[in-house]
């Protein structure tokens, strides 16, 4: 084993910094392979999805392994650099691999996997192009997770955005239009306010280069100061709509519950990408050594937070569908983080971090869960109870010779009864799922919000905004418990007798997938904290991420005597 990891090692260290564009070019490949099919060629589409999601997932762990191989401390770690045109930065493109975006593209290869396997079950043939829609989805989210220049991020927001217009319209059906509309026209207007925020902020720096952004904004001068902060302040707004932040979030829930559940699956990576984006470009632009541009906006951050939390929170508590239950808890995930990231300190970044990865795979679980309870109890709904009891399995048939005393109202069984298999699935996979939003132990999400109180608490001045959210993460808990055990209650234990779930197995493996991470999550707390504490203390002092972009250097030009009939 040990000698298998060393080639794996010698072999990231040869193909680097090359690797860094295989998120981006392995599903862009694949769609393109699938427009050459036709329709009836459905199951080819639906494995190459699955190979390429593979694939995707494989390059994205292995790259995870070789930016921490370098540093297992608090330190920078290996950063890959990959100049796409062979121009330096900041004149080219520049695809930038570090411990954050890593990380988001290994969490968008485990959903994206989990949900290319689910869709095989039935929903890739509600519709037409759902396997190169996906695909040119995780492109566009690979990309912006990766590039390292803002224009780029804006392309690939726009070739992610394109294909989730699509996928939500997947199955037709009058609200899924509806939700659609809005969708695409709060995502116009995002896209809108995006292009000219980064406009404004290249007329003044003259760059658009991430690491070259946050040395320029340094050396403003201070009447261009506040150019660059009305450019971010807009920025700030594309990207608040695109993550779901209040009070640019009405449409997230609308749209999230009309998706079919594996589309609904992976857009809850793309709010991911909205927080991503603000963090990202907050720590690098707005450094602590920008001078008086240090932290700009943080308290803004913090309210902005702070009140999707409140609305997230009480929508859980107000609503009774399930799908609108996994919708508001993305927006209770998204204004933690987004509280979080205001709060500016590295100790409470590193529990958040760790939080997004255990959130996220628990809402994309959830979603896919509630499909199968969904379609179950539909089944069940249209079957009377005399034809239900028929299907009633039991331990044995000495349960016909109970007395009534030991039978209900049905005349059925008040114990004895075997709980079947698909009935057994849904209910431990609803609790896991519960567990997780909730923030219980012993699973991740207590173990996240932990880490982000631990970090509040330990900080040498705790602010009023700091307690305000310590009350707030406990009371969403609270009430996300409270929500889902009732939803838990009326479907599992006060559902009447009806037909037995019939669950397959392309249905079931990715939701116990999903939830195994999250197990896994748990189980390696340590090593996984370890790298979110890193990955925190590199995002606070980002002179390495610079460094690292500025010194990546150009592959020299092939001679002349590797052409033929060239002179040496």
């Amino acid at each position: 084993m040990t000698e298998l990891l060393h080639l794996l090692d010698r072999f990231l260290e040869f193909s680097m910094p090359h690797l860094v564009a295989v998120p981006i070019l392995v599903p862009m490949l694949t769609a393109a392979l699938m427009l050459l099919l036709d329709e009836k060629r459905r199951r080819i589409k639906s494995a190459l999805s699955v190979v390429s999601g593979l694939i995707g997932l494989l390059v994205a762990l292995a790259l995870l392994r070789w930016v921490n191989a370098a540093d297992t401390g608090s330190g920078p770690g290996s950063i890959g650099v990959y100049l796409a045109g062979n121009w330096r930065a900041p004149f080219g493109i520049v695809l930038v691999a570090d411990r954050l975006s890593t990380m988001m593209v290994a969490l968008t290869g485990v959903v994206a996997f989990a949900a290319s396997i689910y869709s095989t079950s039935r929903w890739d043939r509600a519709g037409v192009h759902f396997h190169p829609m996906l695909q040119l989805q995780l492109m566009g989210l690979n990309g912006a997770f990766l590039t390292g220049d803002l224009f780029n991020l804006f392309v690939f927001f726009e070739v992610m955005l394109a294909a989730s217009y699509g996928l939500l319209l997947h199955g037709s059906g009058r609200l899924r239009v509806s939700a659609g509309l809005h969708y695409i026209a709060i995502n116009l207007a995002a896209s809108s306010l995006f292009l000219i925020g980064a406009a404004l902020l290249y007329g003044v720096t003259g760059t658009l280069n991430m690491a070259d952004l946050g040395v320029r904004i340094a050396q403003l001068d201070a009447g261009d100061r506040g150019l660059v902060h009305a450019a971010a302040a807009i920025l700030a707004t594309a990207f608040f709509a695109k993550a779901g932040a209040w009070p640019l979030n009405f449409w997230l829930v609308p749209a999230y519950s009309a998706a079919v559940s594996p589309v609904s699956a992976v857009f809850a990576l793309l709010t991911k990408l909205g927080l991503y984006t603000v963090l990202r470009l907050w720590t690098v632009l707005f450094a602590p050594d920008t001078g008086a541009s240090a932290q700009f906006g943080h308290d803004v951050l913090v309210g902005i937070g702070l009140a999707t939390l409140c609305v997230g929170a009480l929508g859980i508590v107000g609503t009774q569908r399930l799908s609108n239950l996994a919708g508001f808890s993305v927006l209770v995930s998204a204004g933690t983080l987004l509280a979080a990231v205001g709060l500016g300190q590295p100790a409470i970044w590193a529990g958040a971090l760790y939080y997004l990865l255990s959130s996220t795979l628990a809402i994309s679980a959830f979603f896919l869960l509630i499909d199968m309870i969904e379609r179950w109890r539909n089944a069940g709904a249209s079957i009377a109870p005399h034809e239900a009891a028929d299907n009633a399995p039991f331990l044995s048939e000495d349960l016909t010779a109970l007395n009534d005393v030991n039978l209900d109202d049905e005349q059925q069984a008040l114990y004895g009864r075997a709980i079947p298999a698909g009935v057994a699935f849904l209910g431990l996979g609803f609790i896991g799922c519960t567990l997780l939003l909730a923030g219980l132990p012993p699973l991740s999400g207590f173990v996240g919000k932990l880490a982000m109180l631990s970090g509040l608490l330990d900080a040498p001045v705790v602010s009023r905004s700091s307690w305000l959210f310590l009350g707030l993460l406990l009371a969403s808990g609270f009430m996300t418990l409270v929500a889902l055990s009732r939803t838990g209650i009326r479907h599992f234990w006060t559902q009447p007798l009806s037909a037995m779930p019939s669950l397959r197995a392309m249905e079931v493996l990715p939701v116990a997938a999903l939830l195994a991470a999250s197990v896994a999550l748990t189980i390696e707390a340590g090593p996984v904290m370890q790298h979110a504490s890193a990955t925190a203390d590199g995002l606070f002092a980002p002179q390495a991420y610079r460094d690292a972009v500025a010194g990546a250097q150009q592959v020299p030009n092939p001679s002349p005597k590797h052409f033929k009939g060239g002179t040496p």
